[in-house]
């Protein structure tokens, strides 16, 4: 079996993550074993000595004791494979670069972790909004939910759940990612709806995800034609910002029945 490669970083991060939580190696031992006799799985424990080893930048954690190292420091486990290098929220984008030839599922089965209540208890789902806005009190949230591409570009909206701006290409209540490198209205003609560009536009009190055009000192903000909604137009850039063009949208195509004040929409 090779050697593991010198990691001296990783181990100088680990042993500073263990010091300021004021535990010895010999605690950190202590616990392992706990750990690992309550998993009934020898693979959980960490030795002093394999612990110093780790610290000194000389072996290279298994994912089981990874996971121990997660539990005792109070780390999550993306945050211990990051110090040594491994970027879980690469893996998404990576799969995507390892396409397979026939249709499957992606994912496990089991369902995702729930948001805390109390950090959606006062959210405004009618309103358009971009999410990390929504969700400013919970911190990593959006980097959880939407990982970074590689040029960093991406934020991330959401559509006001009375938003019907762009229905039924794009429903209310979905999420789009936006690349806020790509501001610039595109005056060039398209073959079909489904590849006129999109913009998330920020307004004075409020967001908007639509087709757009520029006129005279002015933005127009085109609806869908079936929406049933009407053409907006603001100064520009006066009173509006484009934030970026709408490259991915994740939404339901089946609910209960949509309604929106004083119509119903047919399912």
């Amino acid at each position: 079996m090779p050697d593991s490669p010198r990691n001296p970083e990783a181990g100088r991060r680990l042993r500073a993550a263990r010091e300021r939580l004021g535990l010895s190696i010999r605690e950190v031992e202590r616990r392992s074993r706990s750990l690992a006799d309550s998993k009934q799985n020898q693979e959980y424990y960490i030795s002093h000595a394999w612990l110093s080893q780790i610290e000194r930048g000389e072996l290279t954690p298994g994912i089981f004791k990874i996971y121990t190292l997660s539990t005792i420091y109070q780390y999550r486990l993306d945050e211990v494979l990051a110090i040594f290098g491994i970027r879980a929220g690469d893996i998404g984008r990576e799969q995507i670069r390892q396409p397979l030839p026939h249709t499957h599922l992606v994912g496990s089965a089991e369902p995702p972790e729930e948001i805390p209540r109390a950090a959606v208890s006062g959210l405004r789902l009618e309103r358009t909004d971009l999410v990390s806005r929504m969700f400013s009190g919970l911190g990593r949230l959006e980097a959880d939910l939407f990982p970074q591409g590689p040029g960093g570009a991406s934020v991330y909206g959401y559509v006001g759940t009375k938003d019907f701006t762009l229905f039924p290409l794009i429903r209310p209540g979905s999420f789009v990612e936006i690349d806020s490198s790509q501001r610039k209205i595109e005056r060039t003609r398209w073959e079909s709806v489904f590849e006129r560009p999109i913009y998330f536009v920020e307004l004075r009190d409020d967001y908007a995800c639509s087709w757009c055009e520029e006129k005279d000192g002015s933005l127009l903000l085109i609806p869908f034609p079936q929406s049933g909604c009407r053409v907006r137009e603001v100064r520009y850039p006066a009173d509006a910002g484009v934030v970026g063009r709408v490259t991915a949208v994740m939404m339901r195509i089946a609910a209960s029945r949509e309604r929106r004040t004083g119509a119903a929409i047919p399912p």
